[in-house]
Order: structure tokens, then sequence, then C-alpha cells
């Protein structure tokens, strides 16, 4: 019995977090050294002594009134259960940490043991991720704000000088200082705040913060619309430089699609399900797996932001005696009537895509890589009922 005593003796001495004892009173009876040293006090200082000197206002006044509210009544505010709650050391000064409270029948007399772990290196941690999130989501507003001026003063520039010859080298000479611009400018600020974004969330997961999911949630919303921006830009650019030279070579036609389907699912909203399905006993084509790739993804971006959560994006191959064909079918907002005949031209958006984020350039991408490898783009729409494109090349 002795020798239990002296061991239980010894693991209070040596915890880490502090351990507390008080009487039916709430009079001190004792404290392990780590709450003697959270608190600054030594222990002489405080046995006898009411437990509310630990504590700030206006649990000190409240104290006494929570114990005997819980052996009148068997109320539990703290006692039996554990909460976050604040102690006041010796010098005046607050902290924030961890109480769990037991009720413990000691030889015919009731004792409340406090079980202490201190919270303030979590708390300053978790702040300084607040203030950093908030940093890196005010530096990429400022992007933001400045990308969106430079592709607006692109857009109108276009339109200037698109009246003349002269004009229109003017512009090609434009668009070549600001697609050189952002590749050196944007790139690299963009790839930092996205890997810091990440590092965010990973460092924050402990702490279980929404307002921190939230907010750096917005930071990689936001590099993701700049980083599919400039992606545009670059690729019309080479386009129109006459840089893209397409390599046709053999490929797994439904291998490219299983991961293009498997990547493009990540990106999709709540509960929208991209279903792919391949027909023919064939698997393998030659083409330029690059620029089919990239003509996928577009087209199954596009599904994904103009069709609604808790919804499906039909994605679908074949491969028969004639053709190839590629085919993404979604049930969105559609494409109204009147602005069909000029969906793909550089730039163009439809009346009815509001808010939604987007250049205006990638369905003109996807018809000019079609283009390259020979192939044909179509497509079938009804406003409020979706769109249906499809992608053909003949064997």
């Amino acid at each position: 019995m002795m020798e239990s005593a002296k061991l239980l003796k010894a693991i209070i001495e040596s915890a880490i977090d502090g351990i507390i004892t008080i009487d039916d009173r709430g009079l001190i009876e004792s404290l392990n050294p780590a709450a003697q040293k959270l608190f600054g006090y030594g222990i002489e200082e405080v046995i006898g002594r009411n437990i509310s000197v630990l504590m700030p206002e206006p649990d000190r006044t409240n104290h006494d009134g929570y114990i005997s509210r819980f052996q009148h009544t068997g109320e539990k505010r703290i006692i039996g259960t554990g909460r976050e709650v604040r102690g006041l050391r010796k010098d005046g000064t607050s902290f924030p940490f961890r109480l769990a409270v037991n009720e413990v029948k000691y030889n015919e007399r009731t004792i409340y043991t406090g079980f202490i772990h201190d919270l303030s290196k979590e708390k300053e941690a978790e702040q300084r991720l607040r203030e950093y999130a908030a940093e890196l989501e005010e530096l990429v507003e400022e992007r933001t704000i400045s990308l969106r001026k430079t592709v607006t003063a692109l857009r109108e520039a276009k339109e200037e000088v698109s009246l003349s010859l002269f004009k229109e080298k003017e512009l090609n000479q434009m668009k070549s200082r600001f697609v050189s611009m952002a590749s050196h400018e944007f790139r690299t600020p963009l790839s930092s705040i996205q890997l810091s974004s990440v590092l965010i969330e990973k460092y924050a997961e402990p702490f279980d913060n929404e307002h921190i999911r939230k907010h750096v949630g917005k930071i990689k919303s936001a590099v993701g619309n700049l980083t599919n921006i400039l992606n545009d830009f670059l690729s019309l650019e080479k386009l129109e430089a006459g840089n893209v030279e397409p390599s046709f070579t053999p490929f797994d036609l439904v291998k490219l699609s299983e991961e293009v389907t498997e990547e493009m699912q990540m990106i999709a909203k709540a509960d929208q399900n991209i279903i792919y399905q391949h027909t023919g006993v064939e698997s393998m084509v030659k083409m330029d797996q690059n620029l089919l790739r990239n003509c996928m993804i577009n087209l199954i971006s596009n599904a994904i932001k103009y069709s609604g959560e808790h919804t499906f994006i039909e994605f679908n191959t074949e491969i028969n005696e004639q053709e190839c064909t590629v085919t993404v079918d979604d049930n969105g907002i559609g494409i109204p009537e009147s602005d069909q005949q000029h969906l793909f031209q550089p730039f163009f958006r439809a009346h009815n895509t509001g808010s939604i984020p987007g250049t205006g350039l990638g369905l003109n991408i996807v018809l000019r890589y079609a283009k390259l490898m020979n192939g044909e783009l179509h497509f079938e729409s009804e406003l409020h009922k979706g769109a249906k494109f499809s992608l053909s090349f003949k064997k």
C-alpha cells in the first residue's frame, strides 16, 4: 500500500499538466509542481486559500455558487465535465487552459480534483494562422484586382485596334507583352500563394477551425481562377503565334479519359458526379494526347461550372470503324439560342453566365486544337436544359 501511494505521488509530482485538489468548501489542498509553475505560486502561498484566488472575474465571484449549486442540486457546470476557462497568475496575467474536474469520495469526505492543460501556445498559434490567412487573402485580392484590370484593358484594346491591320499588329504586340508579363509577374507569386494556403490548411487541421478553412478555401479558389485565366491566355497566344504543332502518337484513350475523370471529380461541386463510359472494343488511338487532354478538361470544366450541385455530367468516348468521338453532356443552364452563333469566338461569353468566372476563351481553344488534330467540334443546347459537346476524329 505504501509503495502504491509513493508511486501515485511520483506520477502526480512529475505530470506535465497541472493537478489541483480542493475540499468541499473550495479551499485548496494541493498543487503539483506543474500547476505551481503555471500559476506562479509556491505551494505554501495557496494551501488553505479559496480556489477563486486562481480565477479572474467573473468566475472568481461566482465560483462558490458553482460548488453550492452542485452539492444541493447536482447541476454540473464544470464538475464532471471538461471546458475551456481562464486562469489568473500571481502576477495578475491570465491564460487559457482546458479544465477537467472530477468529484472524489475519500475517507468519508468529498474532494474535487482539477486537471489543467495549458492552451497558451495553441491559442497563439491559432491567432498567427488567422493573421496569416488574412494577409494571404488580402494579397490574393490585390493580385486579382490587378489581373482583372489588365484583362479588361486587353479586351478594350482588342476592340479598338481590330479596325485596321495596323491596329491589329499593335494588338498582337500588346498581347505578347501581356503574356510575357503574366508568365513572369503572376505565375511565381500565384504558386507561392497556392503553396502557402496548402501549408496553412495542413497546419490548421489540429484546431478544426471553421474560419480558417473558409478563408483558405477562398484563397485556393481565387488562385485557381487566376491560374485558369493565365492558362487560357497563354494557350491562345501560342495558337495565334503558330507555336502549337500536334504530335500524333498512339495512346490508350480509355486510360487517359479515366485519369481526366478522376482529376476533374476532385474539383466538382458538392454531389456533382462525372460518369465516364467507353463504347467499342478498341481503346488505342493516334492523336496528340496533350491537346486532347486539354480539350477534355476544358469541356468538363465548363460542364462543372454551368451545372448545379447534385447533378450528373456524362463523359463518353467511342471508337468504331469510321471515327473516334469524345462527348461531354450536362444538364446545366444551357446556351441561349441568340448566343449560339458566337459561341466559339474569342472572349465571347453567353448572356446567362452571370457571375460564373471565365475568360470566354475555352471553347475557342478547344475548337482550334480539334482542327489541328483534323477533328471537328459540334454542340447541341437548349436553355435551362444543358449542353452537349462532341469532338469527332476520322480514323
